[in-house]
């Protein structure tokens, strides 16, 4: 009776120190199943036109109805826009991305996107931004990091 109340106790013990863990991966791991709401990122130049150029991407993308997260990531030469679908409008994806494609092209003609609704993506900006918070994280590295993600899109499709 004494062994099985103390292994009992020695697995409730184990199992609540375990799920108490709190670093930048579990932020990132919920942010699949839960709003994340990441900054805009700007890995070039941080001058305020392009302050401005990010948010305004995040809030016109925001708009459709059919998302519930975006993530902004300015790199040098290509602006990544990744998001997340609403579960009932997953059917719809790529008419989704087509609208947010034709859009984004309309309205920021001078730039290059690339656009995705792949949760890998999304988890992967969403890392990005977070390690981007630590300050012994360089801009050299974050730039690595947004080109292994841009590659990673590139495969998927």
């Amino acid at each position: 009776m004494k062994k099985s109340l103390t292994l009992t106790l020695i697995t409730a013990l184990t199992a609540l120190l375990t799920s108490c863990n709190t670093d930048a991966t579990q932020h990132s791991g919920m942010s699949l199943i839960q709003k994340s709401d990441p900054d805009p990122i700007i890995l070039d130049e941080k001058t305020e036109k392009d302050h401005k150029l990010v948010a305004s991407i995040k809030k016109d993308v925001a708009k459709f109805d059919e998302l519930y997260d975006v993530a902004v990531i300015k790199g040098e030469e290509e602006i990544l826009v990744a998001y997340k679908v609403k579960h009932m409008q997953r059917f719809h994806m790529v008419k989704i991305e087509g609208e947010i494609n034709k859009m984004l092209e309309e309205k920021y003609p001078k730039e290059n996107f690339i656009v995705s609704s792949d949760y890998k993506i999304f988890l992967e900006a969403v890392e990005l931004n977070d390690k981007m918070k630590d300050p012994d994280f360089s801009e050299k590295d974050a730039k690595k990091k947004l080109e292994e993600i841009i590659k990673l899109k590139k495969e998927l499709t």
